[in-house]
């Protein structure tokens, strides 16, 4: 089996990451496979964190003392380091959510206010059959509050979106474009600046989920064509609780406030207010002031590993776990068999075993796997199944980690004494 993009220094990335050190189970070995879940820390990142807790905690843009400007300084790092991170042209442009949920949740919600942008009765919103709740749920809310039609691409035997007949989907009524970049289920990976020129066309916007892109892929958000692009800190090695919503600066400017607070404004009467610009018009209230610290580290920290090379090892560990999961009897993968044009999650049914058990027993071994419908469950509904197994590699899985879990599922086919 071929390993050809390996991280040439898998084992010096892998001491950065001290959890995987540990032992599970009465002593076994952690197998991590579940980064599509949520990523591992590098040291680093816990260090800053760390660091600016006991250092230069305080409130910032407000504190008129010494440990406030340090804090602002290091939060506004942060959206530096994300604004590098991403291409974006202003920093500006990059928006601090508590994850990629309220990210989007933020779009549906403003385009449903009154203003240029503003969604309603007779407009379309298209998005897909894979995608994550979080990119569905919010669209729905605002059909259902605008009186506008949701409509969706659906998806080909082997997992990718079936563009048959994107020409009648994509059209004048055309008023939102809604998809992931790499589906968390079957991890395919969409043509998004194909699909990006066909929305903007017909004078969409167009809205990229890129929670599981940003973490294994080079995401250029002026090269991409999408108006606004969401992802989480959490699954690019960075904390939980801070999200990041990039827009386009016209496109920013052109929706109203989603939260009104403090920080938000630019004046405030009785009668009436004013906003800020961007970005602190959508930043009500005290932020995630250390998980933006975090966040900053974990960014730069893939920054110097390489987006590319992280791509690369993606496929590579990808290529060799499909070709492992191959070998065990009754195992059906989920999505493309090519690992090229997909993810490194991989969802998987074993048959005669339901995924919770094949999670259960895998666990006893120390290998660490999702089991459930992976919060897409109209994707699972598509192929006639109400929840799979999924493994999700990340830059420091190994080739031996992906052989204790094929291993693993052999023993669990022979504990559950099937075929």
């Amino acid at each position: 089996m071929s390993l050809e993009g390996l991280l040439p220094d898998l084992d010096v990335i892998r001491k950065d990451f001290p959890i995987l050190e540990r032992t599970v189970s009465g002593g076994k070995n952690l197998v991590y496979l579940d980064s599509a879940n949520t990523s591992q820390k590098p040291q680093i990142v816990i260090d800053t964190m760390v660091d600016h807790l006991e250092r230069h905690n305080a409130n910032i843009a407000r504190a008129m003392h010494a440990l406030g400007a340090e804090s602002t300084e290091a939060f506004e790092h942060g959206r530096d380091r994300v604004a590098a991170f991403l291409n974006a042209p202003s920093r500006d442009e990059v928006i601090f959510t508590k994850n990629a949920s309220e990210a989007l949740n933020l779009v549906a919600n403003t385009l449903a206010l009154r203003g240029p942008l503003q969604v309603g009765e007779g407009d379309e919103i298209l998005i897909t059959e894979m995608e994550h709740h979080s990119n569905i749920v919010p669209w729905q809310m605002l059909a259902e509050r605008t009186g506008a039609t949701l409509r969706w691409f659906g998806l080909t035997d082997d997992g990718r979106l079936d563009l048959s007949n994107v020409d009648e989907l994509v059209n004048e009524r055309t008023k939102v474009v809604s998809f992931t970049w790499v589906s968390n289920m079957l991890g395919t990976i969409n043509p998004v600046a194909e699909l990006a020129a066909k929305a903007k066309a017909v004078g969409a916007l167009v809205v990229v989920d890129a929670s599981q892109a940003a973490p294994q892929l080079a995401v250029d958000v002026q090269a991409c064509g999408a108006d606004l692009v969401a992802f989480t800190g959490h699954k690019v090695v960075g904390p939980t609780g801070i999200g990041v919503l990039w827009g386009r600066r016209e496109v920013l400017d052109a929706l109203p406030p989603f939260l009104g607070g403090g920080e938000m404004i630019a004046t405030v009467s009785m009668a009436r207010s004013t906003y800020a610009p961007i970005p602190h018009k959508f930043e009500a209230g005290t932020p995630p002031i250390v998980e933006a610290v975090g966040l900053g580290a974990a960014v730069d920290y893939l920054a110097a590993v390489g987006m590319e090379a992280i791509h690369r090892h993606e496929q590579a560990i990808t290529r060799y776990a499909l070709e492992g999961l191959a070998t065990v009897p009754g195992l059906t993968v989920l999505g493309p068999l090519d690992a090229e044009s997909r993810g490194g999650a991989i969802s998987f049914e074993i048959d005669g075993v339901h995924p919770h058990d094949v999670a259960q027993v895998l666990d006893t071994r120390g290998i660490a796997v999702r089991a459930g419908h992976h919060c897409a469950k109209p994707a699972h509904a598509r192929f006639g199944v109400q929840s799979s197994t999924r493994m999700s590699s990340y830059l420091y899985t190994t080739p031996a980690e992906i052989d204790a879990l094929v291993e693993g599922l052999n023993y669990t086919r022979s504990y559950f004494k099937v075929g």
